[in-house]
């Protein structure tokens, strides 16, 4: 009798909680279940926690000043609270973490490259969030989107598949200095070398095979033959939190000059345009775009990504921006926020693993900012490569980004070729205010 009643109240609370997420997220109405958010859920994690170790890897690279297991909090903390923030309030099947690209920039472009301490850095990120916030909520937002050039917003993508590329082979030991030819091939013969190669090919045949978390996969399949091996020590699985160390570390000293300003406008420029491009995929698949070809509820979406990048800065990490890897819990017949909240809660529970992501090799990670950048460098074959006035200042932008070690550079470079050809062809009617402003920017950039 007991046992019965026990049973009882126990489907009883498991009918109100189900009202309760119906209710929330409109289950009924996304015609979706509790268990298939929860299914899509788990299939965006696996598809993208490999940032909880490559985003630290990226960050915490030697000169940074940045300790890896604070950025690896960091990183989860923007993931959960953008996340839940995605969720809860836009209740959109959307993750969000760091973004590639932007985490590449922010140390080799900005800390190496322009001679930035972490905290400036974060400071240009943390003022990017707060431009993208005002931007998400005034019609601006919409100018911005439809002024830039197809073709550029192509380019820029491709340019930072380049720019994670040689990144990664560097990381790998494939491509190394040489005071010839400023670059070289490294030593394919080495451990390192041969465990990338074997780590890409493994996550090129998961991800043909349709598995879910190709990338996670070949990192730690990768990462357990160093270890078994001896190439590289395992020092743990399960430890406790680390201290996000650098949160609230933010130095504004540069705020008011030109380089701080191009700094935060390239991150700003990217994040929004790929948080953009990111949420209007979603919603073509999800069916939030209306008969007018408006997207419905892309305000709130938006606005949870721009917030999500400034309380990512503040925690100590670079921009957190929208994942496309969200398309596999989609794929999977994610409608709501309830995917996304379990995305987080999956994060969370990635605090307590912080021994095992430290004891990823560098080896193990690169070839998945290769494999990532083969995703990025698709972006060039929607380019309209009958007009020389559309591509040629598009791939100007990509090949600038890696040979620089700059998105910035690259944007700007891009821009003010894109005017210039496009006046001195006869098409200035095709130049719009937009890309006028940018471009005159860029030049002010070089200048000063």
């Amino acid at each position: 009798s007991k046992n019965l009643i026990i049973t009882k109240s126990f489907f009883n609370c498991h009918r109100r909680n189900i009202k309760m997420l119906n209710k929330l997220f409109g289950l009924d109405q996304n015609k979706t279940s509790v268990k298939t958010e929860i299914l899509a859920g788990l299939a965006t994690f696996l598809t993208m926690a490999y940032i909880t170790v490559v985003n630290p890897a990226i960050l915490s690279t030697d000169g940074s000043g940045m300790e890896f297991g604070a950025v690896f909090t960091a990183t989860i903390i923007a993931a959960v609270v953008g996340t839940l923030i995605m969720g809860l309030w836009a209740n959109w099947p959307v993750a969000l973490a760091p973004g590639m690209g932007l985490n590449a920039f922010f140390t080799f472009g900005v800390i190496f490259g322009m001679g930035y301490t972490y905290q400036q850095a974060l400071a240009a990120v943390f003022v990017a969030g707060l431009v993208f916030i005002v931007l998400s909520v005034t019609p601006a937002r919409k100018y911005l989107i439809n002024s830039i050039p197809k073709s550029m917003k192509l380019g820029v993508g491709a340019g930072i598949g380049l720019f994670l590329a040689i990144i990664g082979l560097q990381g790998a030991g494939i491509v190394v200095d040489n005071p010839a030819t400023l670059i070289g091939l490294g030593d394919m013969t080495s451990a390192p070398v041969v465990l990338t190669g074997v780590g890409f090919v493994i996550m090129a045949i998961l991800d043909k095979r349709g598995v879910p978390g190709a990338i996670i996969i070949g990192i730690l399949a990768v990462s357990i033959v160093a270890w078994i091996f001896g190439v590289s020590e395992i020092s743990g699985v399960i430890g406790s939190v680390p201290s996000p160390a650098h949160a609230f570390s933010l130095d504004f000293s540069l705020l008011m000059s030109a380089g701080f300003i191009g700094t935060a406008f390239a991150f700003l420029f990217v994040d929004f345009f790929d948080t953009a491009g990111t949420l209007t995929s979603v919603a073509n698949i999800t069916g939030k775009v209306n008969d007018d070809g408006e997207v419905d509820g892309i305000e709130k979406a938006l606005l949870a990504d721009s917030v999500a990048t400034s309380v990512g800065a503040l925690v100590g990490t670079s921009n957190t921006t929208s994942y496309i890897e969200s398309g596999a819990g989609v794929k999977e017949g994610g409608r709501t926020g309830l995917t996304a909240v379990t995305v987080a809660v999956l994060f969370l529970l990635c605090l307590f693993f912080a021994p095992l992501a430290q004891s990823i090799p560098a080896f193990a990670t690169a070839p998945a900012l290769i494999f990532i950048a083969t995703y990025f460098m698709r972006n060039i074959k929607d380019i309209d490569w009958e007009d020389v006035t559309e591509y040629t200042p598009a791939v100007l932008a990509a090949i600038v980004m890696p040979f620089t070690y700059s998105i910035a550079y690259g944007i700007a470079i891009g821009f003010i070729t894109y005017v210039i050809i496009k006046a001195l062809s006869g098409k200035q009617d095709e130049l719009n205010s937009g890309s006028l402003v940018i471009a005159l920017i860029s030049v002010i950039y070089f200048i000063v």
